[in-house]
């Protein structure tokens, strides 16, 4: 449900993720990272997936784009000194199909000449113009592929859209009068259910404003998503909240499921529960709450 960036840079914030409430711990060497640290972050990558405890976290690294001159070694140094400790590695600013059969051609070479026996995933982040448009050829380009995330950051300056913050809702949105980045979100969720994928939502930069993250997250998870992006350790028990079902809402799921069942062995094909009509879809809709259970 959630995912806690941290830098490559800081070995201390990686170890205290490590242990987080987190259930997955990305190690970033892209927009976190400065350009001339990224070397010695690829190194602390690699030294805290080789001694580090994560836990049962999912373990992924962020590479760089495919576009710099930094993804090559991202990809090569990692994974032949830390393949048999990472699950993921997540690809920003996909923008094609092309570029997810790169990072899993290079990844099934290093895997060979190393000896990493279990694949490495591979989760794709939309957040570019050219990745919305390209979204259901990304979506099916890897057996790898295992999410898609969406950036909100980068999207708003691919489409050149006017944004104060990442994840927040501003006097442009109060402008538009509606929630501008539906059709991309609601894309991303279509094309990953298509596709058998994850679907988390981007980062909300203003970690301090709780009010702000919830709102955030109940969006995302209105329109289907599996959780969401953290950048700050106090995010994630929010985030996880919101993702989670709560009792109540299971609650009503089970109980629509014991109705139809009632329903169906009495031989009928529709139910009432609770003053509605119940069907089929009503129990598919309510097996999908009660599949997010913890």
């Amino acid at each position: 449900m959630t995912e806690l960036f941290v830098p490559g840079s800081r070995p201390e914030m990686i170890a205290k993720a490590a242990v987080s409430a987190a259930a997955a711990v990305c190690i970033d060497l892209e927009d976190a990272v400065a350009p001339d640290e990224k070397p010695a972050a690829r190194a602390h990558a690699i030294r805290a997936l080789t001694t580090l405890d994560f836990g049962g976290r999912t373990r992924l690294v962020r590479i760089n784009a495919i576009d710099t001159a930094s993804v090559y070694r991202d990809l090569v140094d990692v994974v032949e000194a830390a393949g048999n400790r990472l699950d993921a590695v997540m690809l920003p600013k996909a923008a094609s199909a092309r570029d997810v059969e790169f990072v899993d051609t290079l990844l099934g070479q290093i895997e060979r000449a190393v000896g990493v026996t279990r694949p490495i995933a591979i989760e794709a982040q939309i957040e570019s113009a050219a990745g919305f448009v390209h979204l259901r050829e990304i979506a099916s380009a890897s057996t790898r592929l295992t999410a898609l995330i969406f950036g909100q950051g980068d999207y708003s300056a691919s489409m050149q859209m006017p944004a104060s913050s990442i994840g927040e809702r501003d006097e442009h949105d109060e402008a538009y009068g509606g929630h501008r980045y539906h059709a991309v979100m609601h894309a991303i969720v279509a094309c990953a259910r298509a596709n058998g994928l994850r679907c988390y939502d981007g980062p909300y930069a203003a970690y301090k404003d709780e009010v702000g993250l919830e709102r955030a997250c109940r969006t995302a998870r209105a329109l289907g998503f599996d959780g969401k992006q953290c950048i700050h350790p106090s995010q994630l028990a929010i985030v996880n909240r919101v993702f989670v079902p709560s009792a109540d809402e299971i609650a009503r799921a089970e109980a629509i499921v014991r109705a139809f069942d009632a329903a169906v062995a009495a031989g009928q094909g529709a139910a009432v529960h609770d003053g509605r009509m119940i069907d089929a879809a009503s129990v598919r809709m309510a097996r999908a709450i009660l599949d997010r259970r913890m």
